[in-house]
This record gives structure tokens, C-alpha cells and sequence, in this order.
């Protein structure tokens, strides 16, 4: 029970908080670490180490790869509410992440690399929905810390998140395998965090099961498992031979899936009769704010593809003598973090009831993210295309777009525990992050549309469809607020 765990002795807050802090922090450092460098190797040439795909292939795996990562958190959340609860799901989830970076780190060709994603996936789906769902279970629903606290373990995110891609990005000139393995020993190190601290930190939360399956559904879901598997391994095997399977389809697919399943979602949880009246309001007021970070993450999540083609291809990587790597690029934007969360979890305490609500702090999220993408379209516009352009050009938008996220994400996350239903609780946590597989499923058909000449109407189109969405989520937010039943 929430009454047996340490209330403070973490900055003021819990315990756990600590332990999910450092689980967090090494698990991000492996995920970002092999992020920060995976396209580069899926699109380098052989001679350098890399796969040798096409660009815009590259791109697009990278896209649909981020999308069935958050996807997949949907079955984390199922197995965390009805099976394993929260705490046994983060730890299942380290496990295969883990031996999912080090298969990636063995040299090998494109069936291992695929064989790692598979891993890295599944663990994912486990392990990340379910830690931010014991952070919530840490505090009280009205406990005015529980933002703060949020805050806190976003930036246990933000520094993995930093570091890795500087160590990833100076190995991968050496080998890329040598940056996944140093993935690989992150999370291990995230693993041993959790195996050792979580019983004297966490006590109880997490351990359990919000809805647990009863016997007489027991036999009924794993018969459904069963034929679904069976159906998918017959259409695959049709599939394949009739030539119908091909990457784009795929890609076509999962995009469907991306949209199609958060929907399916909201009906069940908003239809189900464990989901009371209050609960029902709370889960209309939530789907402004899913789409909301839809758009977001569009913009956000094409920092390892699209931006990270600009930095290597459009980008001045001589910068004050000294030769930049590409995949460096990427630690801005946590560092970025790091330095403005603290700033952003003070100033939310400090204004207290005075604070923008949660609607109007997901409009500022939009609008800095749309910001982002006008300044990073000035240099095409202002230089042309066949100029390389100042690294800082770059910096400046992912500022931007680093704003924007501490806007939007955390109160997300936050947001996220407060609104769900009860008997969903682990299920909306994945719901959450399923806006972020919605947009990268979206990302895998706009890189298509990417190119050098049409570097300016890409990004300004997208910058300004993400600023006007913001403008009216910003005005509506009274519709949603009454919506939310008390909560801010």
C-alpha cells in the first residue's frame, strides 16, 4: 500500500523515485545511445561499416522502428493490469532490451539487425509505460508534488539521453557495433539499479495487478492469443510468396495500426462498466490532448531522421576546427532538458494555481515545436540548398523543440495518471505513448516527401499546421478543462 513507502528522501520525494530515476536513466542511455547512430548504419555503405540501404528506406524503417516501440507498449500496459503488474513488467522489459542491444552489437548482417529490433521492441513495450506508471503510483492524486516529481525523473531520462549519443557518435567512426554494445552494458547497468534498490524503495508499488484476469477469462484470451497467432503466421506465409508482403505495405500497415488501436482503446475504456461516470468525462478531455501530442512528437521524433540526414548532409560539420560527428546533434536536445527542467518543475510550484492549465501547457508544447521547424527552414530559404549551413542553425531549432517537450511531455505524463480510470491505469500510461507511435507511423510517409528542394515547403508546412493547432487548442481549453472534472 501506498502508506508503506518513504514519502521523502529523494530531493523531497519518495524513494522509489530514485530507483525508477536510475532504471530510467539507463535505459534511455542504451535506447538513445543505439538511436543516435542506427540510421547512420542502416544507410552508410558496407565499406563504412554500414547496411548500404537507400536513404529514404532508412529513414522510413527508422520511423515505423520508433512507432512499433511505442506500439508495443499497449501490450506492456495489458500485461502490467491484467498479469504482471507494473514492477515485474520493468523488469522483463530490461531483459530483453538488453539482449536485444547485444545482438545488435554483434557483427552480422541484416537478420540480426532485425532479430534486435524484435527484442529491443517487446522489451521496450514492457519496461517504459510501466516505469512512468509507478511514478504515479508513488504519490497521492492530489499530491502538488506529483508534477515536480515528474519533472525529476524527466530528467533522469534527459541525461542518459545526453550522454550516450556523444560516446555512440565518437565510436561508430570505429565500428557501429562497438556504440551498441556500449548500449548493451547500460541497460545492464539499468537492470542491476532496479534488482538491487527496488525492494527497499518501491515497498509494494507495482506489485499489483490493477485487473487481474479471472479464472473464467483465463481460457478465453489465450485461445484468442492462440488463433490470432495462427491466423497472422497463414496470412504471412500467403503473403510472402504472392509478393503482397513488401516494405511499403508493411509500412502501410503498421500506420493503420498506429491510429486504428489507440481508437479502439478509447471506445473500450470509455464503454467498459468499470470506467464510472467522472472517468468518462475524463477520457473525452484526454483525446484533445492525445492528438495534441500526436503533433508534436511528428515534429520531435524526426530529430533522428530527418534532422539527423540535415546534420549530415546539409550541416558545416567543421565548426571552430573542430570535426563534429553527426549523431552528436542528438544530445542537445536532452541537454537542453537537463538545464530547463528544473527551471520548468520551479516555476509550475511557484505559480501554483496561477500556472497555465494542462490544455494550455500543450499548446505552448505545439507551438515552440512548430517554431522549431520555421527556424530550421530559414537557412534553405535565406541560402539556398547547395550551401552547407552553420551547425547552430540546428542548435536553435532543437532549443525550440526542447522547450516545447517540457511543455507538453511531462504534463503529459503527469496528466495521463490523473485522468485514467482507474481499472485502466497501466493501459492509459501506454495510450500516452501511443501518440508518440501514431506520429512516427505518420513520419514513415512524410520523409518520403523530404528532399534538398523541397527542404523549405516540408518544414514550413509541418511548422505551420503544428503553430495553428496550438492557437486552437489554446482557445478551447476551457471546453476541456470542465471536461477534466477538478483536475488541473
Amino acid at each position: 500500500m501506498l502508506e508503506e513507502i518513504p514519502q521523502t528522501g529523494f530531493f523531497g520525494h519518495p524513494k522509489g523515485l530514485f530507483t525508477l530515476f536510475f532504471t530510467e536513466f539507463w535505459e534511455r542511455f542504451s535506447y538513445y545511445g543505439m538511436r543516435a547512430i542506427l540510421v547512420f548504419y542502416m544507410y552508410y555503405e558496407v565499406s563504412n561499416g554500414g547496411l548500404g540501404l537507400d536513404k529514404t528506406v532508412a529513414l522510413s524503417i527508422m520511423s515505423i522502428y520508433g512507432s512499433l516501440v511505442y506500439m508495443s507498449g499497449i501490450i506492456g500496459g495489458w500485461l502490467a493490469d491484467r498479469v504482471l503488474g507494473t514492477s515485474k513488467s520493468v523488469f522483463y522489459g530490461a531483459i530483453l532490451i538488453m539482449f536485444g542491444h547485444i545482438a545488435l552489437a554483434i557483427p552480422g548482417n541484416i537478420t540480426m539487425f532485425f532479430v534486435s529490433m524484435v527484442l529491443i521492441v517487446l522489451g521496450t513495450g514492457l519496461l517504459k509505460p510501466n516505469a512512468s506508471s509507478v511514478v504515479g503510483e508513488l504519490y497521492p492524486k492530489n499530491d502538488n508534488r506529483r508534477d515536480a516529481g515528474f519533472s525529476i525523473f524527466y530528467m533522469g531520462i534527459n541525461m542518459g539521453a545526453f550522454i550516450s549519443p556523444f560516446i555512440a557518435g565518437s565510436l561508430m567512426k570505429t565500428s557501429f557495433h562497438l556504440g551498441f554494445g556500449v548500449a548493451a552494458v547500460g541497460m545492464f547497468l539499468g537492470l542491476t539499479v532496479f534488482i538491487v534498490t527496488k525492494k527497499k524503495n518501491l515497498g509494494h508499488a507495482g506489485t499489483r495487478v490493477a485487473n487481474p484476469l479471472l479464472a473464467s477469462e483465463k481460457k478465453r484470451i489465450y485461445s484468442t492469443f492462440t488463433i490470432v497467432a495462427i491466423l497472422i503466421g497463414v496470412m504471412v506465409a500467403i503473403a510472402i510468396p504472392q509478393g503482397w508482403l513488401t516494405f511499403d505495405s508493411f509500412v502501410g500497415l503498421i500506420g493503420i495500426l498506429a491510429f486504428a488501436i489507440p481508437t479502439a482503446y478509447f471506445v473500450v475504456m470509455y464503454r467498459s462498466p468499470k470506467t464510472n461516470e467522472v472517468e468518462k468525462s475524463r477520457l473525452l478531455a484526454y483525446i484533445p490532448l492525445f492528438v495534441a501530442s500526436v503533433l508534436f512528437w511528428v515534429i520531435a521524433e524526426q530529430g533522428s531522421t530527418i534532422l539527423a540526414l540535415y546534420a549530415d548532409t546539409r550541416t558545416n560539420l567543421n565548426f571552430m576546427g573542430i570535426e563534429l560527428s553527426p549523431a552528436w546533434f542528438q544530445s542537445f536536445w536532452p541537454l537542453f532538458v537537463i538545464i530547463l527542467a528544473p527551471m520548468f518543475a520551479w516555476l509550475w510550484v511557484k505559480l501554483g494555481d496561477r500556472q497555465p492549465n494542462i490544455p494550455q501547457k500543450f499548446s505552448l508544447g505545439l507551438l515552440f515545436a512548430g517554431l522549431s521547424f520555421i527556424v530550421i527552414l530559414l537557412p534553405g530559404y535565406l541560402g539556398g540548398s547547395d550551401t552547407l549551413v552553420n551547425p547552430l542553425w540546428l542548435v536553435l531549432s532543437i532549443f525550440f523543440v526542447a522547450v516545447g517537450e517540457l511543455c507538453l511531455s511531462p504534463v503529459g505524463l503527469s496528466a495521463t495518471t490523473k485522468l485514467a480510470p482507474v481499472a485502466f491505469s497501466a493501459q492509459t500510461m501506454s495510450l500516452w505513448f501511443l501518440s508518440n507511435a501514431a506520429a512516427q507511423a505518420l513520419n514513415a510517409q512524410l520523409v518520403k516527401l523530404y528532399s534538398t528542394e523541397t527542404e523549405v515547403l516540408y518544414f514550413g508546412t509541418i511548422g505551420g499546421v503544428a503553430i495553428s493547432t496550438g492557437i486552437l487548442l489554446f482557445f478551447i481549453s476551457p471546453i476541456i478543462m470542465r471536461s477534466m472534472k477538478g483536475i488541473r
